[in-house]
């Protein structure tokens, strides 16, 4: 199959020349690890200081990687892409909280933004983080398998409840909704939560999707054993397969504490599995809903051609891919113009709240350099292109 990545015209067509050299300029501040570093110290220090320094944040790299400040503020830019068959899912990425009553602010919001996308055909997902609806600490508790005391068992119901609430508004509303994932050790609960949900309102369709981390070498069994209960349970499986996000986190922790680590040995592993678990899913479609969240191109190619191998059309809508908003429109763009079905994350919230999200996003592409450079050759092609 012939590449379609190199289309620098259909990847920034949205792209202004001056949006075109911020995001070169980004990109090569992210390519440098130091400067990520100082940068990260410096912001922090001035988002804790309370200085005035939103409008700058907000003109540089808030814009390039978030879609506004709230729903109606990313409007625009919705659109917009939509007009270019690109959808999007709104991801308000204020960091958890810990207490009930931000944890029920949560599930309020989950459920005004549910609203919000019905009202919008460009809005096809809306997503919600496990942490979100539940403390961390009672969520690793669940995952051990660890008795739960009369307080926590209640906290416990609640948690259910909060996922039962958005998964039942979801499914009355006919609106998809992705579960992300989180840490391995707090992910059980997580996954026993999704199946419960998919179990009462998956039986025509797939509306809860379940996030699987394939850097984690158990999620094709994972995947293989959600299909069994599937057919045993009569319910359809909706699946965000991703690479993962917590690799350092996960490595540091099973060092300290003596066990194997639950990440793929290697890159390449990793890579391997993701593609085992596409593949996987794509063998039995007719029991997986599957959104591909990936950045990679030959994972992308690889899906593409086992589609056509496959005789599935391209807009089929068990299938979506999915990108990051400000990253990887080479992909996004050019799979839009071929007929496919793709989503990009669209984060928003407040430009402080929002921070640490923005943080996490350079230091990510900081340490995939391979990703980085990418996005920096696309960009300078296409400004080489505009004369820029």
């Amino acid at each position: 199959m012939r590449s379609i990545f190199e289309d620098t015209a259909t990847a920034f067509r949205l792209k202004s020349d001056s949006e075109l050299e911020r995001a070169y300029f980004l990109f090569k501040m992210i390519a440098n690890q130091p400067l990520v570093r100082i940068g990260t110290a410096v912001t922090n220090f001035a988002i804790n200081a309370r200085l005035p320094v939103e409008g700058l944040i907000r003109a540089t790299v808030f814009d390039h990687f978030c879609g506004g400040v709230n729903e109606e503020d990313c409007l625009p830019i919705i659109d917009k892409m939509y007009d270019h068959g690109v959808s999007s899912i709104l991801d308000y990425s204020v960091e958890g909280k810990r207490v009930e009553n931000q944890l029920d602010s949560a599930l309020e919001k989950i459920l005004r933004v549910l609203d919000f996308v019905k009202e919008k055909q460009a809005i096809p997902f809306a997503v919600f983080k496990p942490s979100a609806f539940a403390r961390f600490a009672l969520l690793e508790k669940v995952s051990a398998k660890l008795e739960l005391n009369k307080d926590e068992a209640e906290e416990w119901q609640r948690v259910v409840n909060r996922y039962d609430k958005v998964c039942k508004k979801a499914y009355d509303l006919d609106v998809a909704l992705l579960i992300d994932a989180e840490e391995s050790w707090i992910q059980d609960a997580a996954d026993e939560l999704a199946h419960d949900m998919m179990k009462i309102y998956n039986q025509q369709k797939a509306v809860v999707f379940n996030t699987a981390q394939l850097y984690r070498w158990d999620r094709v069994a994972y995947l293989k054993q959600l299909k069994e209960l599937a057919e045993q349970q009569g319910f359809k499986v909706g699946i965000k397969a991703v690479r993962g996000a917590y690799m350092e986190k996960e490595n540091e922790r099973a060092n300290e504490m003596g066990y194997p680590t639950p990440i793929c040995a290697s890159k390449q592993a990793t890579d391997l599995n993701f593609d085992a678990g596409i593949t996987y899913m794509l063998e039995h479609l007719a029991i997986f809903s599957i959104f591909s969240g990936t950045h990679n191109e030959q994972s992308t190619n690889m899906l593409m051609e086992k589609m056509e191998e496959m005789g599935i059309e391209r807009g089929n809508d068990h299938i979506w891919f999915g990108q990051l908003f400000g990253m990887s429109d080479h992909i996004s763009f050019n799979l839009a113009k071929e007929g496919y079905h793709v989503a990009k994350y669209l984060p928003y919230g407040p430009v402080r709240d929002v921070m640490p999200y923005l943080i996490r996003r350079a230091e990510e592409n900081t340490s995939v350099a391979g990703q980085t450079s990418r996005e920096l050759q696309l960009l300078k092609k296409e400004k080489e292109r505009r004369k820029l």
